[in-house]
């Protein structure tokens, strides 16, 4: 009877071992998407975290989100980043950092794998190195990953249609069919303000999904693309939207269109089914001083 026993409990354990190693092997294979937020102004690190938590309670991803120290005015350090050789997707809404040179490093060597990028509305301008500075290049950041302006203003003359504006998006219809636009409203309204990037931006070969005409511009406005896909020179899946106003993610049309873009950029069937609107209601705070 002893000898009995122990032979069912030694399949016992290894029958748990084995389980233990195919639960640890299943949830390994769940990609891992690290956003990286900093943005002075647009609620970043307030907006993407609730984004993570529906992406990993209704979508099976592991997420991890990474923000400014000690809040969103710090420009120097955003700890962490060195998880960003264990990302399967990683997602910028950066503002004007000035980052040391060794975390910048894992930025760049994210870039040189040629895995997936996003971007949201400021990481057109994600750096502001002074000029002479070695990292100075970085401020072109946005153009060499995204295929955006590099940088606010400058030579490409990056800029918006004034605060009291807002951006009607709809749609480009020849594109209608793309993966990225699977159930998303043809038109919705956000309370972005349109971001100005032609005529020379996005750059040539990428493929523009949607356009947005200035509501009640300050100065005559031109309709602008406004969300885009493309492969940059490192070989990466990109998707870029120069929305991202706080208000924009109570959009259920915005939700969407990035639930969407995240599974596209992985790699991973579009869901057919929409789960419904996300809770994701953070108020536009403006630029605020730290507490500190």
């Amino acid at each position: 009877m002893k000898y009995f026993s122990r032979i069912l409990l030694s399949f016992c354990l290894v029958f748990i071992h084995v389980q233990m190693g195919f639960s640890q092997k299943k949830s390994s294979k769940k990609p891992l998407i690290v956003f990286v937020c900093g943005d002075h102004e647009y609620s970043g690190e307030e907006t993407l975290p609730l984004l993570a938590k529906t992406l990993e309670s209704q979508y099976g991803f592991r997420t991890k989100i990474l923000t400014s120290f000690p809040d969103q005015n710090a420009e120097k350090d955003i700890p962490g980043l060195e998880i960003l050789k264990e990302a399967d997707l990683a997602v910028f809404f950066l503002r004007w950092r000035v980052l040391p040179a060794d975390q910048v490093a894992h930025i760049q060597a994210y870039l040189n794998s040629g895995k997936p990028i996003m971007g949201f509305r400021t990481s057109t301008h994600s750096f502001n190195y002074p000029q002479g500075d070695p990292l100075e290049s970085y401020n072109g950041f946005a153009e060499r990953a995204f295929g955006a302006p590099p940088g606010w203003g400058g030579v490409a003359k990056h800029s918006h249609y004034g605060h009291n504006a807002s951006t009607d998006a709809r749609i480009i219809s020849e594109k209608a069919n793309h993966p990225i636009l699977t159930g998303v409203d043809p038109t919705f309204h956000v309370r972005s303000w349109l971001y100005r990037v032609l005529p020379d931006y996005p750059k040539k070969g990428t493929e523009w999904l949607m356009m947005g005409k200035a509501v009640n511009p300050e100065r005559p406005a031109v309709d602008q693309p406004i969300a885009w896909t493309w492969e940059n020179e490192y070989h990466a899946k990109v998707f870029f939207t120069t929305m991202g106003h706080p208000e924009d993610f109570s959009v259920e049309g915005f939700q969407r269109l990035i639930v969407n873009a995240i599974h596209w950029e992985l790699g991973l069937k579009v869901p057919e089914k929409w789960l419904g609107k996300l809770d994701i209601n953070i108020p536009y705070r403006g630029m605020v001083k730290s507490k500190n």
